[in-house]
C-alpha cells in the first residue's frame, strides 16, 4: 500500500509541504512563479526561522505516518526519502544555529534579496507597480536580517570577518544606488516618481545594512575563523550533498583527479605553445586567445553558442520539449560573485531559464574557458537538467523538482554534462579543451581546499605544493592561482566563498563522481541494449536526489 492512514502519499506531503513553506518564503514564490502579484519578501528574522522549521517537523511527523518504505512504489519511495533527508539536514542546521551567521559572498540574505528583484516579471504596468511596492518592503526585510545576525552575535555565532568585509564591498554607495536605480529605469514613465521613490528607499535600507555590518558586525566577529571545523562542515557537506560525508576519502579522490587532470592539462597545454606548462597556455589564450569585445557582444555570443547547442544536441543526444529549448543569457549585475550561475524557468515556463556571466568591470572576454562552462550552465548542462524536471512536473512531486533540490545532483549533472561534450567531440579545440580541462581542474581542486581549509588537514606528500604544511586560506589561494587561468578577482571570489559556504564547493566533483558510477553501472548491466540518448532522458526525468540514493537510482535505470 501507499496511502497513509489519513489518505495522504508522501508525494502528497511533500507537495503540501512546498505550498506551507512558499506561503512562509516569498523567494521560494517567485522563483517557482506560483504566486503572481505577491510583494512580499522572505523574513529572515529569527521568527521567520523558526516558522519554517515548525512547518518542517510538522511535515516529518506526517511523513513518519506512510508506513514501512519498502510498502511503496518506487516513485512515492524516492520522494519520501528525498523529503526526510532534507527536512533532517535542514532542522540539523537550524538547530545549531547556522541560519543567525548566514553572511557570504554568493548565496546569504544579501544577494537573495536582489535576486527576488531581478527574476520577478516586468512586463506590463502592472508587474511594475508590484516591483515599487516590494522595493518598498525592503527595509522591513532588512530588519529581519539584521535581528537574526543580531542573534547570532548574542549566541556567540557569526560568520568570518573576511566575509564581512567583502559584503561591505558588495554595498558600497556607488553600487547599491546604481543597482537600484538600473532595476527600475525600464519601467513606465506612468509610474517614474513611484518607481524611484522605492529605489530610494531600498538603496536607504541597503546602505543602513552596511552601516550594521561595518560599525557593529565586523567588529562583533574579530576572532571568529575562517574554518568553521569538522562538525559544521559536516552538517555543510550533507546539506549539499544528502550524504553523510567520509572527508578524507573526499579529500584523497580529490587529489587523485588532481594528479589526473594535471597529465592531460599538461599534453594539451603543449599542443597549444609547445613546450609550456598549463598556467602559461593559458596566460597566452587569455592574451592572444579569441576574445569578445563589450558586455553586449559577449552576452550575444554566449546567446548564439547555446542555440547552436540546442541545435545540434536535440534529437541525437537528446529529446528535447519544445519548452524546454529556450535559455536567455544575461550579464549579471554588479556586486556579486565572479562565478557564472544558471536561474531555472517558472514552473509555467513563463519565465525561461537563464544564465548569467558576471563582468566584474571586464569588456574583453577571451572564449576559451567560457564554451565548457557555458555546457555547464546551459544545454546539456543547468538548463536542461532543471527545464526537463519543470517539463515532467506532473510525474513528479513539486518538492522533487523544486526546494527539493541537492546540489551535488544538480552540479554533479552539469560537470557530467562538460565531461559528455568532450566526449561527444564538441571540445577538439585544443583551446576549448584546456577550457573543459581547467573547469575539471578547478572542481578537483574545490574538494581538495574546501576539505583542507576547514578541516584543517595536512597537505600530502607527492603534491608537488607545501608538503606536510596545514591548508589555509593563503595557501588555497596560492594553489588555486597556481592553477586557474580566471582573473585575480575570480580567484578571490572563490577562496571567500568556500570558506562562507561550508560544503558547497565539492558537490561539483562528488557528484559528477556519482553520475559517473550510476552511467557506468547501468551500461553494464544492460550490455548491447544500454541506449545513452534513453538513459539520460530518464536520468534527467527522476527528480532530484542525493548522494546516498542516486548512483544506485541511475543504475537501475
Amino acid at each position: 500500500m501507499s496511502h497513509t492512514a489519513h489518505g495522504a502519499t508522501p508525494r502528497q506531503i511533500a507537495d503540501e509541504h512546498v505550498e506551507t513553506v512558499t506561503d512562509l518564503n516569498p523567494m521560494i514564490a517567485e522563483m517557482l512563479g506560483t504566486r503572481p502579484g505577491s510583494d512580499l519578501l522572505p523574513d529572515h528574522s529569527p521568527a521567520g526561522q523558526q516558522a519554517i522549521a515548525d512547518a518542517q517537523r510538522a511535515t516529518l511527523a506526517q511523513l513518519d505516518t506512510t508506513g514501512d518504505p519498502a510498502d511503496l512504489s518506487p516513485e512515492q519511495r524516492r520522494t519520501a526519502r528525498l523529503l526526510r533527508e532534507r527536512l533532517e539536514s535542514a532542522l540539523e542546521a537550524h538547530d545549531a544555529g547556522d541560519g543567525l551567521c548566514n553572511l557570504d559572498n554568493l548565496m546569504s540574505p544579501v544577494q537573495g534579496l536582489r535576486t527576488i528583484l531581478l527574476t520577478m516579471p516586468k512586463n506590463n504596468d502592472d508587474d511594475w507597480a508590484v516591483v515599487a511596492r516590494r522595493l518598498n518592503r525592503l527595509p522591513e526585510a532588512v530588519r529581519g536580517y539584521r535581528a537574526a545576525l543580531e542573534a547570532g552575535i548574542a549566541r556567540g555565532l557569526t560568520a568570518a570577518p573576511r566575509q564581512s568585509e567583502t559584503v561591505i564591498e558588495q554595498l558600497s554607495p556607488e553600487v547599491v544606488t546604481g543597482w537600484y536605480g538600473r532595476l527600475v529605469a525600464a519601467g513606465p514613465d506612468a509610474l517614474r516618481g513611484e518607481l524611484d521613490a522605492a529605489a530610494a528607499t531600498a538603496a536607504e535600507a541597503m546602505a543602513e545594512l552596511r552601516g550594521f555590518l561595518t560599525d557593529t558586525y565586523l567588529p562583533a566577529s574579530a576572532g571568529t575563523e575562517d574554518a568553521v571545523g569538522r562538525e559544521r562542515y559536516l552538517r555543510g557537506a550533507r546539506r549539499w550533498t544528502g550524504m553523510n560525508l567520509d572527508p578524507e576519502d573526499a579529500y584523497a579522490y580529490g587529489w587523485e583527479e588532481y594528479h589526473r587532470l594535471y597529465a592531460e592539462m599538461t599534453a594539451v597545454a603543449d599542443a597549444i605553445l609547445p613546450g609550456s606548462s598549463p598556467h602559461t597556455a593559458m596566460e597566452h589564450l587569455n592574451a592572444h586567445g579569441e576574445a569578445i569585445e563589450g558586455e553586449e557582444n559577449i552576452r550575444v555570443w554566449l546567446q548564439e553558442f547555446m542555440d547552436r547547442a540546442i541545435k545540434d544536441l536535440d534529437g541525437t543526444h537528446f529529446d528535447l520539449a519544445d519548452r524546454v529549448k529556450r535559455v536567455d543569457s544575461m550579464i549579471a549585475p554588479p556586486g556579486g560573485a565572479a562565478a557564472p550561475h544558471y536561474t531555472p524557468p517558472s514552473m509555467d515556463f513563463s519565465r525561461p531559464g537563464r544564465t548569467w556571466l558576471p563582468t566584474m568591470g571586464e569588456t574583453r572576454f577571451p572564449t576559451w574557458p567560457l564554451v565548457s562552462i557555458w555546457y555547464h550552465e546551459g544545454v546539456p548542462g543547468h538548463h536542461l537538467q532543471l527545464a526537463q524536471w519543470r517539463h515532467v512536473g506532473d510525474t513528479l512531486s513539486t518538492f522533487q523538482v523544486s526546494i527539493g533540490s541537492i546540489s551535488a545532483s544538480t552540479e554533479g549533472w552539469a560537470l557530467y554534462a562538460e565531461r559528455l561534450a568532450d566526449e561527444l567531440g564538441l571540445l577538439t579545440d585544443p583551446a576549448h579543451r584546456l577550457g573543459y580541462l581547467e573547469n575539471q581542474m578547478l572542481r578537483a581542486i574545490r574538494v581538495i581546499i574546501d576539505i583542507g581549509m576547514h578541516l584543517k588537514l595536512r597537505i600530502p606528500a607527492g603534491a608537488g605544493f607545501h608538503e606536510g604544511e596545514t591548508w589555509t586560506p593563503a595557501l588555497a589561494q596560492e594553489f588555486l592561482v597556481r592553477h586557474s587561468g580566471m582573473s585575480e578577482s575570480f580567484n578571490v571570489s572563490e577562496i571567500i566563498r568556500y570558506l562562507g559556504i561550508p560544503g558547497q564547493a565539492i558537490s561539483y566533483k562528488l557528484g559528477e563522481r556519482a553520475w559517473l558510477a550510476g552511467r557506468d553501472a547501468a551500461r553494464e548491466a544492460r550490455g548491447a541494449e544500454f541506449d545513452l540518448k534513453t538513459w539520460h532522458m530518464k536520468a534527467l526525468s527522476l527528480g532530484a536526489l542525493g548522494l546516498d540514493d542516486l548512483a544506485d537510482e541511475l543504475a537501475a535505470l
